[in-house]
């Protein structure tokens, strides 16, 4: 625990930072997330949507300085070879099989 003043307002001031950057960090990984899942359905277009989302979660991300560009750039780029990809259909869209509810998985 802090001790001084300062140190405890610095504290205060982390956490208020720290909630304010997981929303940033949150909202790039929600869409770059549905673009993989879309991308993986063989849904080309809602994939182009969701990666558009993405770009700008991401861009505005390393502008307010919770990323950096770097990070960015490369997140940008490898999504966007993935969608060119599945957009010349290189990418086969994947198939799931479910297991039965209440069945364990396998050790």
């Amino acid at each position: 625990m802090a001790n001084t003043k300062s140190a405890q307002k610095q504290v205060r001031q982390n956490e208020r930072r720290r909630a304010r950057k997981r929303l940033f960090e949150s909202r790039a990984r929600t869409f770059i997330k549905k673009t993989h899942k879309a991308i993986d359905a063989g849904d080309v277009d809602a994939a182009r949507l969701a990666f558009h989302d993405a770009q700008s979660a991401l861009d505005t991300a390393a502008e307010k300085g919770i990323i950096h560009k770097n990070n960015a750039a490369r997140r940008k780029s490898r999504l966007a070879k993935r969608l060119k990809l599945a957009e010349s259909g290189q990418i086969t869209p994947v198939v799931t099989k479910r297991r039965p509810s209440g069945a364990r998985p396998r050790a």
